[in-house]
């Protein structure tokens, strides 16, 4: 009689105990999602943050990127401007070379 009573008891008490458990794991579900609003709320906020940081770093990036390119051009620019004047400059010189030659040849057939 005693082990009976014993079981019936043990029995009554492990329905009791998985009542328990499931009634507690419920409340921490609930518990787990009004305690997750919250950081996913500021989650999403920061997520958004660092968003647009992202893109206005991306605006940065194409401004100084075509920076670069109008730099480049005008280096190019400037290049061949100089290329041109140093082509220029050579060709005079030699103008003035050969017209200093002449002069002086004119000068010596010159009777004095």
């Amino acid at each position: 009689e005693l082990w009976v009573s014993l079981e019936e008891h043990q029995d009554a008490l492990e329905l009791i105990m998985s009542k328990y458990r499931k009634q507690m794991l419920q409340l921490l579900e609930g518990r787990k999602r009004e305690d997750a609003e919250p950081v996913l709320k500021v989650h999403q906020a920061n997520s958004g943050e660092i968003e647009s940081q992202i893109d206005r770093i991306c605006e940065m990036g194409e401004v100084m990127r075509k920076a670069v390119q109008v730099d480049d051009e005008q280096f190019f620019k400037v290049q061949e401007k100089l290329a041109q004047l140093e082509l220029e400059n050579k060709e005079l010189r030699e103008l003035l070379s050969i017209s200093n030659e002449s002069f002086e040849v004119g000068r010596e057939d010159l009777p004095d």
